[in-house]
């Protein structure tokens, strides 16, 4: 789910954006985060750390993503292939890495590959502030790869339609309208030991199942609580990628010329906390944040150092840039901001028993607030996880995950919480469970994957059911199922939008 930011903190910095906005009252870290008529403005909560639609008249925060919400089932490209897993650990949700070099089959120029898809869900509650329908497309998509000398091109575009936002307007950067571009990169290698892969490409790496801390490429949040593939969780970049390999270690250095936000929850598509307004906000409080967009000046730099020792994978990871989701609010305008950041991390996986088990840690340096007592940037903080997954029986496994966000300086963040908001925890604590079964010869697919918070209250349930009719037809029926004690947190804000939903895809 999901880098986990903590919901509270979040609201408290959205609310504080807002000073214009008389009477107007994020998502969790780590789980570490998408026009209308105008309107007064209010502040955007900031997603928890870790994780993160058409009209509005208001435009006010954007819930901050609950931290940790951020991969294990890392989507495409650039994942860890890792240690070798122990037997019946292959399955899940995990989406597949794509490989560098496989051999190009089909058309002469290439390979063509690719499918249709017809997806739609539904709100299993009613929400005052967005649609009943949560879900309503067909998607068709087209992947395309080929070989030229030694460079190897990719081209992945969507053309959907979706009837559910208020415009069709093409936005590619926040996955808006009749057009995804998934891919459009070229790689080749410089050197016997360097690579370089330049263009639009999906990115990710760290050891989390759906909770990230290191991983700090786009995401959309939108995509993964209404109910899209969970490969869509994964936004793509605009990036140039060096990998260098040696005896010793191997390096990856992403470069990204132009900050590339999470497309985060913005009220447009899904329902959130605005702590300003002091209530639940959907298309009538749109965000609009103040987002840094110039090129070359608001870039992000992203490394990872990793080798294996034996069966174990060890990496250090560094990143600079901006938090990823809003995590701050502009005090001229209201507006909400995205602070800069600078993140340190490390991680190990490897076998224990008959199973994996990995661990992962992060410090995240909220660089406009290493004191914690300005009110209007998210604190610094301390994230970790470590989990464990191995297979139960036979064409059955389970994972279980404990996950903590520490907030750093949290008593000057106490000191300077403005009156009546509500305080978050000085560690937030989540623990998430994932349990997959095959039946039928494994054409048929169940599994839940689960997030409970124990200091939130709150919970997030992602059962699915996927049946491989043959080679080309795929049926998927799902839900997402969110709530808690309190209208403030995480995934207690999202409640309204628990949903169903329901897809065949035809691939080819």
């Amino acid at each position: 789910m999901i880098r986990p930011a903590r919901a509270c903190h979040a609201l408290l910095i959205a609310s504080l954006g807002a000073p214009a906005l008389a009477g107007e009252p994020a998502l969790p870290a780590g789980l570490d985060p998408f026009q209308e008529s105008g309107g007064e403005a209010v502040a955007e909560p900031p997603l928890p750390g870790g994780l993160d639609g058409p009209a509005a008249t208001e435009t006010t925060g954007e819930p901050a993503l609950p931290g940790g919400l951020s991969p294990g089932t890392a989507p495409t490209e650039g994942a860890d292939e890792g240690p070798v897993l122990p037997a019946g650990l292959e399955g899940g949700e995990a989406i597949a890495p794509e490989t560098e070099g496989e051999e190009a089959a089909g058309l002469p120029g290439g390979s063509v590959s690719g499918f249709l898809e017809q997806r739609a869900g539904h709100r299993v509650v009613g929400d005052a502030t967005e649609r009943g329908i949560s879900l309503n497309e067909t998607r068709f998509q087209l992947e395309w790869e080929a070989y030229l000398a030694r460079a190897t091109l990719r081209l992945t575009t969507d053309l959907l339609y979706d009837n559910v936002p208020q415009t069709q307007r093409l936005e590619l950067n926040e996955g808006r309208g009749f057009l995804d571009l998934r891919e459009a990169s070229i790689a080749l290698p410089l050197t016997g030991f360097m690579d370089l892969k330049a263009g639009r490409q999906i990115l990710t790496w760290g050891v989390g199942d759906l909770l990230f801390i290191n991983d700090l490429f786009p995401k959309d949040w939108n995509a993964f609580f209404i109910g899209r593939d969970v490969e869509y969780l994964k936004a793509p970049s605009d990036a140039l990628k060096l990998s260098l390999y040696s005896r010793w270690a191997n390096l990856d250095l992403v470069w990204t010329p132009q900050f590339d936000p999470d497309r985060f929850i913005d009220g447009r598509r899904l329902s959130y906390f605005a702590p300003t307004l002091g209530r639940i906000a959907g298309r009538d409080a749109v965000v609009r944040p103040l987002t840094p967009d110039t090129l070359l000046r608001d870039e992000e730099w992203a490394l990872r150092l990793y080798r294996n020792f034996g069966p174990w994978e060890a990496a250090l990871y560094a990143y600079s840039g901006f938090w990823k989701s809003p995590a701050g609010s502009d005090a001229a305008t209201g507006l909400a901001t995205f602070p800069p950041l600078s993140v340190y991390g490390a991680s190990l996986r490897g076998p224990v028993g008959k199973g994996l088990v990995s661990a992962e840690f992060g410090w995240y340096d909220s660089r406009d607030d290493r004191t914690g007592d300005d009110p209007l940037v998210r604190n610094g903080e301390l994230r970790f996880l470590v989990g464990y997954e191995q297979e139960l029986a036979p064409d059955f496994t389970g994972g279980i995950q404990y996950y903590a966000e520490h907030m750093l300086d949290h008593d000057a963040y106490l000191r300077t919480l403005p009156t009546g908001l509500p305080a978050a925890d000085e560690t937030r604590h989540l623990v998430t469970l994932r349990l997959t079964l095959l039946t039928h010869d494994q054409n048929l697919s169940w599994s839940l994957f689960a997030y409970l918070s124990p200091s939130d209250r709150d919970y997030y349930l992602r059962p699915r059911v996927a049946y491989k009719v043959d080679d080309h037809f795929t049926i998927e029926a799902g839900a997402n199922l969110m709530g808690g004690a309190k209208v403030y947190t995480f995934f207690g804000q999202l409640e309204d939008n628990s949903n169903v939903h329901f897809s065949i895809r035809y691939g080819f």
